[in-house]
């Protein structure tokens, strides 16, 4: 039994990080790395590229929108062939220093408000599939679970991770409770591994209101702005290994 447990990491900028990447990637399986648009820089990008392939972890473009002061987490009025081209854009820079590494890249996430809205416009998803494939077909997308992102792989016949979250609570939809609402993020390490574990092996996640929703869960998120983000992966590795799987 596998299961991909990631990690978005190299969202400092500059002279300013957070602290967790070196140690959190002791932990993980796979690593998103921003790449200069919502966080990030060409340094940052170096090195967190290397701190992977020394991990032996699985390397990840974390394309975002052109918005640092807003940490890409804001909506922008962007035209499709916009989308596009900043993915691609965003994907070849990170690939640059993961070829000048020996190393390969393995697949591509968006990042906040791109995410969320590709998991609902197909018309995003599209511009962001097509991006991919038109770049490299042998990468994989990770989406949230029942997307209009995994509907979008299937039409570009690029391979799909189904995502899912340790640290964010759901809607009622499957969708992820937006960050301004109360209840939006699951604290404590042990609630995040609890929840990921009925994900795994009952293939439901419990919504804020209550109800049970169906869910695949093929890889795993934590964020690595939390605070608890070490914490989380920390004993997220220690259950899921606990219970006869391996993180790969």
């Amino acid at each position: 039994m596998k299961i991909d447990l990631n990690c978005d990491l190299g969202e400092g900028f500059g002279i300013h990080d957070f602290g967790f990447d070196a140690d959190i990637m002791k932990y993980i399986s796979s690593a998103n790395i921003a790449c200069g648009f919502h966080a990030g820089d060409y340094m940052t990008m170096a090195k967190t590229v290397e701190l992977a392939i020394r991990n032996n972890v699985k390397i990840g473009a974390h394309p975002g929108f052109p918005d640092l002061q807003g940490f890409g987490r804001r909506n922008m009025n962007l035209s499709l062939e916009e989308i596009q081209n900043l993915v691609t854009y965003q994907v070849g820079s990170l690939d640059g220093f993961v070829r000048s590494s020996n190393a390969k890249l393995n697949h591509v996430k968006p990042h906040g408000a791109l995410y969320n809205l590709a998991a609902e416009n197909q018309d995003v998803a599209n511009a962001i599939a097509k991006a991919i494939v038109n770049y490299n077909s042998d990468l994989f997308l990770y989406g949230l679970a029942g997307s209009k992102m995994e509907e979008s792989a299937k039409k570009f016949g690029l391979n799909f991770k189904s995502e899912v979250f340790a640290d964010r609570a759901y809607l009622d939809n499957g969708k992820l409770v937006p960050r301004t609402m109360k209840g939006a993020f699951v604290h404590g390490a042990k609630n995040c591994a609890l929840r990921i574990e009925s994900m795994i092996k009952e293939q439901v996640v419990q919504s804020i209101t209550g109800k049970w929703i169906p869910i695949n869960a093929q890889t795993i998120c934590v964020h690595g702005d939390n605070s608890e983000a070490l914490q989380f992966v920390k004993t997220l590795a220690q259950e899921l290994r606990g219970n006869g799987y391996e993180i790969g």
